[in-house]
């Protein structure tokens, strides 16, 4: 029963997430590093990414490779919360404490623990 929840609020909030980056695109632009081309164009494939791994997660059949997706691009994003954080420090204001920039970076690694976990979970394993 447990996998199970987790296995619909994994989808839930990524496809909430998803949904964010078109509803407060600032937000993401903001945190990305300078380094980085075409800000507005990772924006929006990484909002569709999340919507796309957030959905494809409820799929028994697409459960693994859509957590090792999900894995990956928290890898891939990695870096901008690094950058959010070091912008902070020189400054910059997100609207979050410094404390709060620097507990996301382990955080990151709970959430790919959580699709670690549920990578292999079978709806039909789950006792009657």
């Amino acid at each position: 029963m447990m996998k199970k929840f987790l296995v619909y609020s994994l989808g839930a909030f990524y496809i909430t997430a998803g949904i964010n980056h078109f509803f407060s695109p600032e937000f993401y632009l903001e945190m990305m590093p300078d380094y980085l081309p075409f800000h507005e164009l990772l924006n929006v494939t990484s909002g569709l990414a999340e919507i796309t791994l957030g959905s494809l997660v409820l799929y028994e059949r697409m459960r693994k490779i859509t957590c090792y997706g999900i894995i990956l691009l928290l890898l891939a994003i990695y870096p901008a919360n690094i950058n959010m954080l070091l912008t902070a420090l020189e400054g910059k204001d997100y609207g979050f404490p410094i404390w709060a920039l620097y507990a996301r970076l382990p955080v990151q690694f709970l959430f790919i623990y959580w699709a670690w976990i549920v990578r292999d979970y079978k709806f039909s394993e789950e006792p009657a």
